[in-house]
This record gives C-alpha cells, structure tokens and sequence, in this order.
C-alpha cells in the first residue's frame, strides 16, 4: 500500500505544479516540508492512512490522505482561494500513477481554522483515493 500511496502523492505533486493558476496563488505546488525561505501561501501534505480494500476479485487499498494550506495572518482568503483550486485540481482528477491504477479521488471535507501558535490560516482538504495495481 505504501508503493501506491507514494505513487499517488507523486502524481499529485505533478498535475499541482503544472497549474500555472495554482502557482500564482501558492509558492511551490504541493510538497512535504515548506519550501526554503517561502512565506505562505504554501501547500503540504498532512498525514495519510491506508488500509488493503481487497476482496476475491483482486487488491485494492484506499487512501485517507490530506493537504494543508497555509496562508499568512490576516490573509485566509489567499489560503482558501489557493484550497479551492487545489480541490478543483484534483477532485475526480484522473492522474497516471506508476504501477498502479487510480480508481477514484474525491474531496471528502475541508476544514479552516487559524493555528494559535504561529497565527497562520490553514486549510485542510481531506481526500480519499481507492488504487488498484496495475
């Protein structure tokens, strides 16, 4: 499950930094860690799970994984603006995964709040993603 998670990650990491609207909007696309010296707005990934979704007819694992954005204080329209087109990018996007076949991906819920420590907005968008190999 974690060769598709990685695979699936990957492939997003691609379709959000070709979008030449989204990197208007956000620094960098979707990545692991904030990019050197960036300040928000910024995109991350946030924590995943998988589970094996297989069943007699063939292996499947689904995927619980999300993106957080990041947008400096003062300024959650910038964030939510680059959330939005971060969803629209990838909601029922059908990526290429290398060796293994994306069945679906789907925004499941989004949730904004401001961080108390640092005063950043942050925007989570939770998706699930069912894989099959290939």
């Amino acid at each position: 499950m974690t060769d598709a998670l990685l695979a699936l990650r990957s492939a997003i990491v691609a379709r959000c930094l070709a979008d030449p609207v989204l990197a208007g909007l956000a620094s960098g696309g979707v990545r692991d860690e904030p990019p050197r010296g960036a300040h928000p707005v910024y995109a991350l990934f946030g924590p995943s799970e998988s589970r094996d979704l297989s069943t007699s007819d063939g292996r499947a694992a689904e995927h619980d994984l999300t993106v957080r954005v990041w947008a400096r204080d003062g300024s959650a329209a910038s964030g939510l603006a680059a959330a939005a087109r971060i969803a629209a990018l990838l909601d029922d996007a059908r990526l290429a995964l290398a060796g293994h076949h994306l069945v679906t991906l789907a925004l499941a819920a989004t949730d904004t709040a401001r961080d108390g420590t640092t005063g950043l907005s942050r925007t989570v968008l939770r998706f699930r993603a069912v894989t099959e190999p290939a």
